[in-house]
């Protein structure tokens, strides 16, 4: 296996890390009972299902008690008081995040984007060329300064555009063909010559090409799929990295199944600290390449919530090759065993490392292990019967 070189050599000319005041200073943790946390999804995409919206209102009753705050449904208008969000997507826009009362990263769980596409997979890839379509805002420098953190690939908005990629990157091997907005895999086909990929594309509207994009991205095998992210929560800081579980859902299918995660009180450096396997370090890294990208290119994005999932595995050339696919900068599958950790520093002041695991079981689930904290468990009316937990470690082990 070879490694790539460093991502953090790269990183000389980049902002310093989300502790400066110029990527949203996260100020003092609220006193306790002054203010009220609840989720939002006006004009947002919202819930998919109704375990997505039990599990939601879950994350904002335990991200309430770490803050010390009241609970209430859903904001419909501003109460008395601070207020601390939970939104369902990632906002867009500065003035509409102050409107709602969200000045730093206290004030919500999740992230501000001044674009649209900013907050999805377009922004990963580059153009095909200088003069190729592209959205309102797009900056050509985050591409180049995100470098090989991320795999060959390009984001095309015009059919002509995804054409030029798939025939360059075609010569490699198959490609893999995403939808921007979707998420958890969805929304994603390999092609492995020009037919396949033309019969996928007309499947796209123009109108969504136009608007959202689509990625053309080189498709890796034997991938190994791993998440690193940060949470800023009531005054605390912690950041991790961690493995994902798929598990099959009651079609059979491929789902997320949870995460495993290596949780550090502090931030991306304190995580770096830590001894690290060669390819947990390089996704360490990539990942914090990619989030100083996006706060130097994209000025008005800040975050309380980032998370990046990286993917590792073999080229069609065998070479071993690790990219960041995308980034959350919102709640996600993985925020169950965030605030599980964040709960545990909360608790113990001293204590610097946590392993916290979430679980998504499709099925029966007779019995959870002990000190699980249970999100969902019930049937679904989409997608049956389904557990959603987490759980944490009781020592400060940390794999390497």
């Amino acid at each position: 296996m070879t490694l790539l070189p460093s991502p953090l050599a790269a990183m000389s000319a980049l902002p310093a890390e989300r502790a400066g005041p110029l990527a949203c200073p996260a100020g003092p943790a609220a006193p306790r009972g002054a203010g009220t946390a609840m989720a939002y999804t006006q004009g947002l995409r919202g819930y998919a299902s109704a375990h997505e919206q039990m599990t939601r209102m879950e994350v904002v009753r335990r991200l309430a008690r770490l803050k010390g705050y009241a609970v209430s449904e859903e904001f419909a208008q501003a109460p008395l008081g601070p207020v601390y969000l939970v939104p369902s997507d990632t906002l867009v826009g500065t003035e509409r995040a102050q409107a709602l009362g969200i000045h730093g990263r206290e004030d919500f769980f999740g992230g501000v984007v001044p674009y649209p596409f900013v907050s999805t997979k377009a922004i990963t890839h580059p153009l095909v060329a200088a003069d190729a379509q592209a959205p309102e805002g797009w900056n050509p420098a985050f591409s180049r300064m995100v470098g090989d953190a991320v795999l060959p690939g390009y984001t095309a908005f015009t059919r002509a555009d995804a054409a030029v990629a798939a025939e360059e990157l075609l010569q490699a091997g198959p490609v893999r063909i995403k939808l921007v907005r979707e998420t958890g895999g969805n929304g994603q086909t390999v092609a492995r010559d020009r037919a396949a990929f033309d019969a996928c594309l007309a499947g796209i509207a123009d109108e969504m090409l136009a608007q959202d994009g689509v990625v053309i991205e080189q498709n890796l095998r034997e991938v190994q799929t791993l998440s690193v992210g940060q949470v800023h929560v009531a005054g605390m800081v912690a950041t991790y990295f961690g493995q994902q579980r798929l598990t099959h859902n009651h079609q059979g299918a491929e789902v997320y199944g949870g995460s495993d995660l290596t949780v550090v009180r502090g931030d991306f450096q304190a995580l770096l600290s830590l001894v690290l396997a060669p390819e947990v370090r390089t996704a360490v890294e990539q990942a914090l390449l990619y989030d100083s990208a996006a706060q130097a290119a994209f000025p008005g994005f800040f975050a309380s919530r980032i998370n990046y999932d990286v993917a590792q595995g073999l080229m069609p050339d065998g070479q071993w090759r690790s990219g960041v696919l995308e980034q959350s900068w919102r709640a996600g599958g993985a925020t169950g065993a965030e605030i599980a950790a964040l709960e545990a520093f909360q608790a113990d002041p001293q204590r610097q490392v946590v392993r916290a695991s979430g679980y998504e079981v499709f099925g029966p689930c007779e019995t959870l292990p002990p000190g699980a904290v249970v999100y969902f468990r019930g049937v679904d009316d989409q997608v049956g019967p389904l557990t959603k937990y987490t759980v944490t470690a009781s020592d400060d082990h940390h794999p390497a």
